[in-house]
């Protein structure tokens, strides 16, 4: 099988099989986004989504999170991994929202990677999820499925897997793509025994011919 081949069988198995794929992130508008993504860094969406309904009741925008002290913020995301850093990040992002953006989230990757605490995966998830910019988000759930099954060869960094991905997917289903790779890599391909019995892409993946195969 060619790339291109395992591009598109893959492709059409998320299409039909996953058409509505999109975030497990609870939000309503992209400040909350920006907040759960910011949060969800080396933390599960659903601890995040268990904090953060008390965090928008009591800082609706980021104009009144922008005014928060330390001590306002932190007891309310001590479950979440690393509070201290992101609870500083989360009000100076909102004081750069305020000043800089009119109270706006940015909606470009650059003006997003100036807030603290977003990088490059979580500028790319808001752009993405929100106005559907043909951007990659790569997590550990992307680079794990992208590298094992086969899309991407030799890519040792997250942006040398987004590069190719964007390459080879078209840009139209790239922000769906996003989704189709994670939640593959969070409930099938997982890390430590990927579940290939549950797999529906194993006629395309290099791991399934090379390891799984070879042990039957």
């Amino acid at each position: 099988m060619t790339r291109k081949e395992r591009y598109d069988y893959i492709i059409h198995y998320f299409q039909e099989h996953a058409p509505n794929a999109e975030t497990e992130l609870i939000y309503d508008n992209p400040y909350q986004l920006l907040v759960a993504v910011v949060l969800s860094a080396q933390c599960t969406d659903k601890r995040v989504n268990l904090t953060t309904p008390a965090i928008f009741h009591k800082f609706p925008s980021a104009k009144e999170l922008s005014k928060a002290k330390f001590d306002d913020l932190f007891p309310l995301i001590r479950s979440i991994s690393y509070p201290n850093n992101k609870a500083k990040h989360l009000i100076a992002a909102a004081q750069i929202i305020e000043e800089k953006f009119n109270g706006e989230i940015p909606m470009t990757v650059d003006e997003l990677i100036t807030l603290p605490g977003v990088g490059r995966k979580t500028a790319n998830v808001i752009t993405s999820v929100i106005d559907q910019q043909p951007n990659m988000a790569v997590d550990t759930h992307v680079f794990r499925v992208s590298n094992r099954v086969g899309l991407t060869l030799n890519a040792k960094t997250p942006l040398a897997v987004e590069k190719q991905l964007v390459k080879f997917i078209p840009k139209e289903l790239i922000h769906k793509a996003h989704h189709w790779l994670i939640l593959h890599g969070r409930y099938v391909c997982v890390a430590r025994k990927p579940k290939c019995d549950e797999c529906g892409i194993t006629k395309a993946c290099k791991y399934f011919e090379k390891v799984v195969s070879r042990e039957k």
